[in-house]
Order: structure tokens, then sequence, then C-alpha cells
């Protein structure tokens, strides 16, 4: 066992005193000449300072390392002390406790982060699950009382015609997304053109811009080179970040979708002259079933899952969503993709 500072200086503390016990003995010539008093000190002294010295490289240490596991045992990880710089196996051990203890604390936080987390995430398919079905249920409920031999059927069964749709789409949606984090959804790579799909999204929704007056426009500043991606998943990304521009943008307001060229990578905004996101909620938008305004978010009839799973599509191409966003300023989410190597070489 390697001694500390303190430990050796004790050790030498008991050679001067053993030191001195055998300068008295060699001055009285034999045993038989010693004090009395000197054949009872000589064992007490001794065993005096050999106990000191156990306190203070084994008791004492090893009472410290007790009661770090005390604290560690009783999650009082606030207590545990910083890192010491002493050396030595007690030390050495001393401090494989403190660093135990603390990872031992992060993983509980890690846990209760998680256990929260699953807590809020089945509060919200509750809650998502529900509202269309207690409207479903109510509707049809009315239509069974009397009401479907009345003028209102069509208007009843449109309405539950709606809240099974969204059913649906919330469904979909979270089968989607499961399979995403799970890995059992693939993505399938290759070599794709963005400006098609592009102009195919802008063709889509069309039809629900057009009600509200929004302008939707693409600007492609050149010819831009192939991106190794999956195609449909890509599609799926344009079309939510799109979609949600045309449902948070008002009426006479744009929607448009850029793509240029930024190194070996094609960079993809898409942007709108909406609502727009405060600052304190930019950073957890992407989170499943999070919304900003929640009556206007349900109203649109959307799952609250669109940009969880545009992040996670994203993160499988190894890239991010990047938000830019103020009230009533407009949003912009945009995104990189990495060029195909066919098309890498000479664009």
């Amino acid at each position: 066992m390697r001694l500390n500072r303190d430990s050796v200086k004790l050790a030498a503390a008991i050679g001067a005193v053993l030191l001195v016990l055998l300068f008295l003995l060699r001055a009285t010539g034999s045993v038989d000449g010693i004090a009395p008093w000197l054949i009872v000190a000589i064992p007490l002294a001794t065993a005096f300072v050999a106990y000191a010295l156990a306190v203070r490289m084994i008791i004492r240490p090893v009472r410290d390392v007790v009661r770090l596991l005390h604290r560690v045992e009783t999650r009082d990880f606030s207590s545990l002390p910083a890192a010491s710089v002493e050396t030595g196996d007690m030390a050495s051990l001393q401090r494989a406790v403190v660093d135990t203890g603390r990872a031992l604390e992060k993983q509980m936080a890690d846990l209760t982060r998680i256990e929260n987390y699953r807590k809020d995430y089945l509060g919200n398919v509750s809650h998502e699950l529900k509202t269309p079905i207690f409207a479903i249920h109510g509707f049809a409920e009315t239509l069974l009382d009397g009401a479907i031999e009345t003028e209102v059927r069509v208007e009843f069964v449109e309405k539950i015609l709606r809240n099974a749709i969204r059913l649906d789409n919330l469904a979909s949606d979270l089968s989607e997304i499961a399979k995403i984090e799970t890995g059992e959804l693939k993505m399938e790579a290759s070599s794709v053109k963005l400006e098609p799909l592009i102009a195919e999204v802008i063709e889509a929704l069309e039809p629900r811009a057009r009600p509200k007056n929004i302008k939707l426009s693409s600007r492609v500043t050149e010819e831009l080179p192939r991106v190794h991606a999956d195609e449909g998943r890509i599609r799926q990304v344009l079309l939510n970040l799109a979609e949600n521009g045309v449902k948070y943008t008002n009426e006479g307001g744009h929607v448009t979708i850029a793509a240029r060229r930024s190194g070996e990578t094609v960079r993809v905004t898409v942007s709108d002259s909406g609502i727009g996101i405060a600052a304190e909620h930019l950073g957890r938008v992407t989170e499943r079933f999070y919304r900003v305004d929640t009556s206007r978010s349900r109203s649109q009839g959307g799952t609250g899952l669109g940009l969880a799973i545009v992040k996670h599509i994203l993160s499988a191409h190894d890239s991010r969503l990047e938000i830019e966003s103020a009230p009533d300023r407009g949003s912009a989410f945009s995104f990189s993709i990495r060029i195909d190597e066919d098309d890498a070489v000479g664009t």
C-alpha cells in the first residue's frame, strides 16, 4: 500500500521513538539495568504509535469510504465531496465511490426524465384519442335519437367522417413514428432530384391554399445536383413543413420552398408569412404532441406529430431541422441533404 505524506511523517515519528528507546537500552548496558518504567513504557509507546499509524492509514480512510457508501445508498448525492487529489489505494477507492455516486445520480435523473416523458406521452395519446372518439360517439347518438330523419343528418355524418379521418391519421402517425424510433422502418436511399418533389408538393397543397388566397411558390436558384436520400421520406418532410405553413398562415399570405447548393449538401428552406412561433417554444415544437396554440392546432386537424416525424426522418439522413421564427413574422424551417456521390464531382 502506498503511503501518503502524513503516513510517512507518522512512520518517521515511530522510528524516532524506537531509536530513543534503543539508545536508552544501550545506555543501561543490560535488560536488568533498565528502569522498571521503561519496561512498561517501551511496549506501550510502540503500541500507541502503531495504533496511531493504523488509524491514519487504515481505520480513518475505511471509515470515510463507509460514510461515502452510506451517502450513495441514501441518495444523498449533493453531499458527495469533490474529487480528491490525494494518492494511495484508499484515496483511489474513495474517488471510485464518489465517481460511482455521480454516475448513479445521472442515471437516476435520466430514469426520472424518461418516466415523466412516458407519463406525458401516454396522457397526450389518451387526450388526442378521446377528443374525436367523444365527437363520433356524440354525433352517432344524436343521429340514433332521431336526428337521422332531419336535415342535420348530412352535417352530422360529415363531422363523424372528419373525426374518423383524424383518428386514422393519428393512428398512422403513431405507428410511423414508433417504427422510425425503433428502427423497424428502414430508409431506402437513392439518387433523388428535388425539383420534381418540390413541384409535386406545391401542386398537392394548392387546393388547401386557394380558399385562404395563400400563394405557394418555389425558389430554386440553379440546377440542383441530385441528393442521396429516401425519396418518399423527403417528400413527406416537404409536405409536412409546407402544409404547416398553409395551416398557420393567414389569408393572403405566402409559403415558399427554396433550395440551393451549399458545399457538399443541398440546403432546403420552407418559409411562410404565418403567425410565427415565440422563442420559448422553438426548442420544443418537434416534441411529440407539443402544440404552441392548442385550440388552433386541433381546429386545423393536426395530430401534433408532424414535426416529430420530420425530425426523425432528417435524423435518419444525418441531418437536423433548424427553425427561425418570431410571432407575427412568419417561420423558416431548414435542413440540408447530402449530395449524391455521382453528382458531387464536377457540379
